[in-house]
């Protein structure tokens, strides 16, 4: 069975969107006091590292940037085998901070909700927010996110794979069609 690859965004597509999803939040949360950055290990954690540089460059102060692993939070924990468990690594509280968590690709929701789970975990932010390189669709629970770099909306035998380089920096999103 052959898989066909179309390529949805290439390496400027993708940090066009990044570019605009950085400006969207700066907007929103007027600068960048108690923003907090949490990447989704592991796609979600490049992406919050490249957002993080770009928000430094438009507005020329730092924001704080963390990594959280939500193996341990997933509802299917137990159905699946073999799930390696990642470490986070959240260097400032997230109490009363606004987080913003990152993550490559929407789905059903499920990775969200055992992220926000895990978020919780660690204290009470002011909020949280979501963006997302890639929305495509198929929610199983009522999650939407803030910051979308491309909605794309799939079939349930097609994947979208975010490619990333030798860095870490996303090179450009793909839709696998079987």
């Amino acid at each position: 069975m052959s898989v066909e690859t179309i390529e949805i965004l290439g390496s400027e597509g993708v940090q066009r969107a990044l570019t605009r999803i950085a400006h969207e939040i700066l907007e929103k949360n007027s600068g960048v006091d108690d923003l907090l950055l949490i990447g989704i290990r592991t796609g979600g954690a490049y992406l919050a590292t490249q957002l993080q540089q770009k928000i430094s460059e438009i507005e020329g102060a730092s924001v704080s940037m963390g990594i959280i692993d939500v193996t341990m939070y997933r509802d299917d924990l137990g159905s699946r085998n073999n799930l390696e468990v990642g470490q986070s690594y959240i260097r400032v509280p997230v109490t009363d901070k606004k987080v913003i968590l990152v993550d490559d690709v929407l789905y059903t929701g499920r990775t969200i909700r055992a992220a926000l789970e895990a978020v919780i975990a660690l204290g009470r932010p002011q909020n949280i927010q979501l963006a997302i390189l890639v929305d495509r669709g198929h929610r199983e629970l009522p999650i939407r996110p803030d910051y979308i770099g491309r909605n794309i909306p799939t079939a349930q035998n097609e994947q979208i794979r975010v490619d990333f380089d030798d860095n870490n920096t996303a090179q450009a999103v793909h839709l696998l069609r079987s």
